[in-house]
């Protein structure tokens, strides 16, 4: 399973160094589509320097799905723990992009998974945060817990061919302030990361609530960026509303 540990600790780092992060959203007229995040770590790599670009290391430039793995791959995961048995297998219907080239200090990754209605587009971050944890990292101090945790938060999006909605709602807000307070001395790592949405809808977008929105010439993508400091510590600011034309 080369490529997925590859994939999962190059996922865990992302989110202990200064990364960029995209959420895309892309809705066909009848209202299924692919949901992808992204994750470009190509800082990451210019912080390894010469030691990246002399090392012997192959540049990869790979597509795979879970599920190719959890059938080549039957027999071992089969022996696995049950726990990483089940991340695993809710990972079933998503594929990774993977492209890392230590001459050119590039690093980025793209989990991307269809859907049949927007109404049931999966939390990824869920997904992630339990697939992380096949690396062996400690994700309990793992930024990642603040943006969509279980336990204190809830991500959901609703679609009906003319309003979405992203909504995060802070569940727990004692917790997450204790989570928020356990961050204070890392967040410097995160000054130059951004957590930024991109949304592409069928048709054109007549009113946003996010007042940081840009739109596409055609007015059927909507974009907002956010620092991704903030966004750790206020989950709630990429909440927004979109309203398409009639």
């Amino acid at each position: 399973m080369t490529k997925l540990y590859t994939f999962v600790c190059a996922l865990a780092l992302a989110f202990l160094t200064s990364c960029q992060f995209s959420e895309n959203i892309y809705i066909n007229p009848e209202g299924a589509g692919t949901m992808e995040f992204s994750f470009d770590a190509t800082e990451l790599m210019k912080i390894a320097g010469e030691n990246t670009s002399q090392s012997n290391e192959r540049a990869i430039d790979s597509t795979f799905s879970f599920k190719e793995i959890f059938e080549a791959q039957s027999d071992s995961i089969a022996k696995l723990p049950e726990p990483e048995r089940a991340a695993l297998e809710e990972m079933k219907d998503f594929m990774v992009r993977m492209v890392v080239n230590p001459e050119t200090n590039e690093m980025k990754f793209n989990l991307i998974t269809e859907f049949n209605d927007a109404n049931e587009l999966q939390d990824m971050f869920s997904k992630m945060k339990k697939l992380q944890g096949l690396s062996g990292q400690n994700v309990q101090q793992n930024p990642m817990n603040n943006i969509s945790n279980d336990n204190y938060t809830k991500l959901s999006y609703q679609y009906d061919g003319k309003i979405f909605n992203r909504k995060v709602e802070i569940t727990d807000k004692e917790l997450h302030q204790k989570m928020v307070d356990s961050l204070s001395e890392t967040m410097a790592f995160y000054g130059s990361s951004s957590y930024k949405l991109n949304y592409h809808f069928p048709k054109p977008v007549k009113s946003v609530s996010n007042s940081k929105a840009l739109f596409s010439d055609d007015k059927k993508t909507v974009t907002v960026e956010y620092d991704f400091a903030d966004y750790l510590l206020n989950p709630e600011a990429l909440n927004l509303e979109v309203i398409l034309e009639d």
